[in-house]
């Protein structure tokens, strides 16, 4: 590591360790002036800034376990702590959103006074604080897309925090209390629509699914156009984390004297897939077997020459 890298590295860990702790002691100031003036959109802008901070505390923990190797127990690396980590922080947010939707509806049917003056004030101090926050992440979320989406959930609270300031100001000049619970379901809404779109993802990793932004079918009719390879199966295509992809398969030599098919060009088969899965499909880790069409059966158990297989098999490497 250069120094230069290294002092970087260095210098965003610092700036994510400040967004860190001014966001938990902004959360600590909307809670009590929640309280105090009686706002429930307070005490959801205070619960949804949390997040944000569990959110900026992941892509700090992130940061620093990216680089640790992979080992005996850990053969793909840890790099999926990070998803298992998102996925508590979603469950946590969908509790969260849950509640302020019940305490929401029960301020509907029992309407609390809510002092408006204080509301805007602490709604200030967290619009600033969010977009000093922006600011502390910007130049780092370039190169990083787990910051970019803490910091792109910052932006977002700041929006929240934008609509709580109009809640206060609709108390104070049109005594209209109701807009502190309207912005309490917009927030909530918020927290739903950010929940169960990143869970889909989440999930979809944990689950060996294929990644979003590939399909299995054009991969393999790719790799089936190359010249030496007659056909595919046993196909599984996988996201290792958010960013990395997996694909296994075994492959079936195109017929000719297959006693006399010279290693050589088996290795130059075997480049060609791994280059053009790398080049085209950005996937840089795979395991192939090769097959032969005089022998055209599998040896594997289990595979029965089809992608349908993939769902026996879980999506793993067998």
């Amino acid at each position: 590591m250069s120094h230069g890298h290294h002092h970087d590295f260095h210098a965003g860990e610092r700036r994510l360790t400040l967004a860190v702790a001014v966001n938990l002691l902004l959360t600590v100031t909307q809670v009590v002036g929640g309280l105090f003036a009686g706002s429930l959109a307070l005490i959801a802008d205070a619960l949804h800034n949390l997040s944000d901070a569990t959110a900026l505390i992941i892509a700090l923990v992130a940061r620093r376990i990216a680089g640790r190797p992979a080992d005996d127990q850990l053969t793909f690396g840890y790099r999926r702590a990070e998803v298992v980590a998102a996925l508590i922080n979603l469950t946590v947010l969908l509790v969260i959103a849950v509640y302020l939707v019940t305490q929401g509806v029960i301020r509907l049917f029992d309407p609390q006074p809510v002092t408006g003056s204080v509301v805007i004030i602490v709604a200030t101090i967290a619009l600033l604080v969010d977009l000093a926050t922006v600011a502390l992440t910007w130049s780092m979320s370039k190169s990083s897309v787990n910051i970019r989406a803490a910091m792109l959930h910052n932006f977002a609270d700041a929006l929240t925090s934008l609509g709580v300031i109009f809640a206060g100001l609709a108390i104070v000049w049109f005594d209209f209390h109701l807009a502190d619970v309207l912005v309490t379901f917009l927030v909530a809404g918020y927290v739903f629509h950010h929940v169960f779109q990143d869970l889909r993802r989440v999930i979809g990793i944990l689950m060996n699914s294929v990644p979003p932004h590939l399909q299995l079918d054009a991969i393999s009719e790719k790799l089936t156009s190359l010249e030496g390879i007659a056909s595919l199966h046993h196909q599984h295509l996988w996201s290792l984390d958010e960013h990395r992809a997996s694909f296994d398969a075994h492959v079936v030599m195109s017929a000719g004297d297959l006693s006399q098919l010279p290693v050589e060009k088996l290795e130059r088969v075997r480049l060609a897939i791994k280059n053009c899965l790398a080049g085209e499909f950005d996937i840089h880790h795979s395991t192939l077997e090769f097959e032969f069409s005089e022998n055209p059966v599998c040896s594997d158990p289990g595979c029965s020459g089809g992608v349908e297989n993939q769902q026996e098999h879980g999506g793993g490497r067998h």
